[in-house]
């Protein structure tokens, strides 16, 4: 911050003001012979740095459009902040010394987060920062405490749900202007709301990442991910194009924190590896308020949030999901078989020890995978019934709401997801119980279009349960059935999410921060009932919950903090206790 409400990452790609109506440009083309910037139509040469940077000083305002020539060859900057249309478009430049920010904002504990996920394109009719901005109050009323934002970085076309980015630097044009993001974030941080990002570090999207042509050495011809080109993480131009993305969302638009999206496919054999210097430069930097960065990592390992490295606050929990949802739906296909055979047991491990799969070899799973996880702090598990993965990817987008044979489960679950001391994450449209679905959309066209349809027909192909045409991802109706809309019982499942957040806010969260005391234990009760108990420095919460059946002999409850239905008579109930 160069002033008072003044922020400005200077960067080491990309455009970057440099005063008196001049620009620095700077792009790493190692093999180019000749690397040119054009702003509106002035040619500047740029001079070639032994590192494979191409550098050159030249006046330009903010708001004019540039392109690269390289061998001359037209590009947009890979770092641009924003574009002048789509990814094929000029790149225009900003200089976010323009925006000047109101309110101070000293962020928020992580025991204090409950996450509401939210794709910006679905989550209002207008599908722009500026209408989520208004309704940032409602989710703050709501008792939520943070907006994780599905990926905002410029992808092909007007919709998708973002993981295709290829301009990392620059906000979606169908969102909104840069400075629209930060008045979104201004406003949700104004209703006490922390605003997290999730951001895409393993590939780029397939149309428009004019990377592979400017800089074949960014990437790594011996490795692809399942969604493209392996990125060569070895090379230190690479590793500031993504070191800089973390820092300069942080900083530039204020954030609270970043959620890494499949970090198991960064493969990095560095000392320290990519995701390390990602997390240690951050702790490095001088913000002003608690910043929490979160990974998905298929591997289930605790190296990076084992809190003594100072590294990553928490990590999405898939083990919880997935056993709340084999124990609500019944189903085993896929990556749900290994869940399928005791969804309770795997549900009590969970909520004792955080991952449920921590090396041990699991029927009918064919390799190991995982770490003991029991010592980690209980904070690190993003845990969720439902996420953009879990509904999207199914061939129907269906919501757990429409798959539970229980109903009442599912109000179960949901009470303990609130209530236990993890951290909760809830889908747009889950607070509501939403029943319409979400499903997979992009917005390409030709070939590439053609080929997404065809793919994702054929991975649906070999399920048992699956009965008629997958939805056009192309298809705007697709995009369009995805906004979540209420259901019957919107006013209950509202009253309901909003008791059980107050309550949270009021005496888990106080608990949570007096420290753990003890490990968890969690004892199976009936069939399908437990008994979970987290020892606090100022107490221990108690939770029991009937999922189907209620323990035999099982005694009232009398003074529950917070109870739905009676868990000594009710075969669907829960009752929360601190003592």
């Amino acid at each position: 911050m160069t002033e008072k409400g003044i922020l400005h990452f200077e960067r080491t790609w990309g455009a970057e003001p440099a005063g008196e109506g001049a620009w620095r440009f700077a792009l790493w083309a190692p093999q180019a012979q000749e690397v040119a910037v054009e702003v509106e139509g002035r040619r500047h040469g740029m001079t070639r740095d032994h590192d494979g940077y191409h550098r050159a000083t030249v006046p330009a305002e903010a708001g004019e459009t540039y392109i690269y020539l390289v061998d001359e060859q037209r590009y947009p900057d890979p770092a641009a902040r924003a574009q002048a249309g789509d990814v094929h478009a000029p790149s225009r430049l900003v200089d976010p010394r323009a925006h000047r920010w109101v309110r101070d904002w000293s962020g928020r504990a992580w025991e204090e987060a409950v996450i509401y996920e939210m794709h910006v394109g679905t989550f209002t009719p207008e599908g722009t920062f500026a209408a989520a901005a208004k309704r940032m109050h409602e989710l703050a009323d709501l008792g939520i405490t943070a907006i994780e934002l599905m990926p905002v970085a410029q992808f092909s076309g007007d919709r998708g749900w973002g993981y295709d980015g290829v301009l990392p630097y620059a906000p979606h044009p169908a969102y909104g202007m840069p400075e629209e993001m930060k008045q979104l974030v201004e406003a949700a941080q104004s209703c006490g709301l922390m605003v997290l990002l999730d951001v895409v570090y393993n590939h780029f999207g397939p149309d428009g990442a004019y990377l592979h042509a400017i800089a074949p050495d960014f990437f790594d011809e011996d490795r692809h991910t399942p969604w493209g080109a392996g990125i060569d993480y070895i090379r230190p131009q690479v590793r500031r194009f993504f070191i800089e993305n973390a820092l300069y969302w942080l900083h530039e638009y204020r954030l609270d924190g970043l959620r890494l999206d499949a970090v198991d496919q960064i493969r990095d054999p560095s000392d320290p590896e990519l995701l390390v210097e990602i997390a240690q430069e951050v702790r490095r930097y001088d913000f002003d308020r608690p910043i929490h960065l979160t990974t998905e990592d298929n591997r289930n390992i605790t190296r990076l949030h084992d809190p003594d490295a100072d590294l990553y606050t928490g990590e999405w929990n898939d083990d919880y999901h997935h056993a709340v949802h084999c124990l609500l739906t019944g189903e085993s296909e896929s990556y749900y078989q290994n869940f399928a055979v005791d969804p309770m047991a795997d549900l009590c491990k969970t909520l004792a020890e955080g991952y449920v799969e921590q090396g041990q070899t699991r029927d009918p799973m064919v390799s190991a995978r995982g770490e003991p996880s029991g010592h980690l702090p209980w904070t690190v598990f993003v845990n969720c019934n439902q996420n953009h993965d879990q509904v999207g990817n199914r061939a129907q987008g269906d919501r757990l709401i429409m798959l539970a044979k229980e109903p009442k489960a599912l109000r179960v679950t949901h009470a303990l997801l609130l209530t236990s001391p993890f951290i909760p994450m809830l889908f747009m449209g889950e607070e509501r119980g939403a029943t319409n679905p979400f499903q997979f959309f992009v917005d390409f066209h030709g070939e590439l279009a053609e080929g997404t349809r065809k793919g994702r027909e054929s991975e649906f192909a070999d399920f048992a349960d699956f009965q008629g045409r997958v939805p056009d991802p192309n298809d705007p109706a697709t995009f369009e059935r995805s906004r979540p809309k209420d259901g019957p019982e919107a006013g209950e499942w509202l009253a309901m999410t909003k008791g059980l957040l107050e309550f949270r806010q009021a005496r888990i969260v106080p608990l949570m921060k007096s420290g753990r005391a003890g490990d968890a234990t969690c004892e199976r009760t009936s069939d399908r009932s437990l008994t979970a108990r987290w020892p606090f420095a100022d107490g221990t919460l108690t939770i029991r919950a009937n999922f189907g059946t209620r323990p035999e002999g099982a005694a009232d409850v009398p003074h529950a903090d917070y109870a739905w239905g009676n868990v000594a008579r009710d075969d669907h109930a829960i009752a929360v206790s601190i003592t």
